[in-house]
């Protein structure tokens, strides 16, 4: 467990060698699975406010899904719309960075405290997305952060209205985390 808190501190510190570190170790995609469960439990007790108990597993599952989804989408638009020349990763990289990217979404669980939730959300999505910036730059091996910026935000948009258009036809539901 130690190894995975190290890593994971040095994912939120956003430590660039952490990123090409999980990038090029197969073995660590247990970690990362590990991370983002940690990340959508931490989000699901922090919606216990909004959602009741109920608001834990619907929070959870909306997080994985998230996850998964932002993920996928980042391979694909990252891979064929808007690949650099060197450009050369395959599903496992890009899962196994953006897992230890969710790291800092631990910080969820703060959620729960009163008057702070929504911005301690926030501020975990963030960080969470500058993390996932640099994850994507590092498994992408782009030159360029702006495009790796682009291809998250691309990727999160999307996502975005995926979520907003299940919501609406099953019923409502937490704001996605990221």
């Amino acid at each position: 467990m130690n190894e995975l808190s190290d890593r994971m501190i040095r994912a939120a510190k956003l430590d660039v060698n952490l990123y090409e570190e999980v990038e090029a170790d197969k073995s660590t995609m247990g970690q990362a699975m590990t991370v983002v469960v940690l990340s959508s439990l931490a989000a699901g007790i922090g919606m216990i406010g909004k959602g009741g108990a109920g608001g834990i597993l619907v929070g959870t599952i909306t997080a994985l899904v998230g996850w998964y989804l932002w993920a996928f989408l980042t391979y694909y638009i990252g891979t064929k719309f808007l690949p650099e020349p060197q450009t050369k990763a395959d599903h496992g990289e890009l899962l196994r960075t953006i897992g230890f990217a969710s790291s800092p979404g631990v910080l969820r669980i703060l959620g729960i405290i009163p008057g702070l939730g929504s911005l301690i959300f926030l501020v975990a999505s963030i960080w969470t997305l500058v993390a996932m910036v640099i994850a994507v730059r590092q498994a992408l091996d782009y030159n360029s952060t702006p495009r790796a910026v682009g291809v998250c935000v691309i990727g999160w948009i999307i996502q975005m209205l995926l979520f907003g258009i299940l919501f609406s036809i099953f019923g409502g539901g937490p704001k996605p985390p990221m």
